[in-house]
């Protein structure tokens, strides 16, 4: 079968992976995940709004005591657009991205308007309607790890070329130089600490794969299965670790990235 990775358009794989590097939206920022109580808090200097960041399907609020509390939005716009349906990861055809955020909201608050409390895990699985994809084969995902991270490292070094990755990463590669076993573990730690979203806290949650899940689905039908697989204890959290696992790379060799990364940090 086509390796259908490996002859994407260069242009769809930077689209795809470097997304939110290049200041693009974040599907959290959608205008229709804020209401206009938001949009007014966030004009006012001194709103405590305007320092609280809200989830997807939630907006902040203020409570009579003027502190500000993330709610679940109460209303999605009807959307008449077939390309506005998502499928979610219970195979499912949403008319909206905003209908399935406010429904895993409504569900992580013991809401009733909670349909299903397994909701609570609620997420876009990719755009478009639900449809049967192709199954990936045991071959296939076999040599998926290998592709994924020649794929990493590429986006990686197209960044770099482009003076658009982070002096951190920048640094690692130019000390990794041809060790490709390096160079891949770069790309990994990159690539998860990009995920790892709004809270940083060492772990990507299965709505954090969002980026890298949603728009290869239809180019690429391992994408799935193998992200899955990441989350080897189905916590619905990948780890630095499992992340690594996933990908095939030594586990000493990503801990010392990942320390040597803390270190920058703090």
């Amino acid at each position: 079968m086509k390796n259908k990775i490996d002859n994407l358009p260069k242009n769809l794989m930077e689209n795809v992976l470097v997304k939110s590097l290049e200041g693009k939206k974040n599907i959290d920022d959608e205008p229709h995940h804020m209401n206009v109580l938001q949009l007014s808090e966030t004009t006012n200097q001194q709103s405590p709004c305007q320092k609280k960041h809200c989830g997807a399907g939630r907006v902040c609020k203020l409570t009579e005591n003027g502190e500000a509390e993330c709610v679940c939005i109460s209303d999605c716009p009807v959307e008449t657009d077939d390309r506005r349906k998502v499928c979610s990861n219970y195979n499912q055809t949403w008319g909206s991205d905003c209908e399935i955020h406010r429904m895993r909201c409504n569900c992580e608050e013991n809401s009733e308007k909670c349909s299903n409390p397994e909701y609570s895990h609620l997420h876009v699985e990719y755009y478009g309607a639900c449809k049967k994809l192709t199954e990936c084969s045991d071959s296939e995902m076999a040599d998926f790890p290998r592709r994924m991270r020649e794929w990493l490292y590429h986006i990686m070094q197209d960044l770099a070329d482009r003076e658009e990755l982070s002096p951190h990463f920048k640094n690692k590669m130019n000390g990794a130089e041809t060790n490709m076993t390096k160079l891949w573990s770069n790309a990994a730690v990159w690539k998860w600490c990009d995920l790892d979203g709004y809270p940083h806290d060492r772990a990507v949650s299965r709505h954090e794969l969002f980026p890298i899940r949603a728009p290869l689905m239809y180019l690429e039908h391992c994408i799935a299965p193998f992200l899955n697989k990441c989350d080897a204890n189905s916590d619905h959290m990948v780890t630095l670790e499992e992340w690594g696992n996933c990908l095939e790379i030594p586990k000493d060799t990503l801990e010392d990235e990942c320390d040597d990364l803390r270190q920058e940090l703090n």
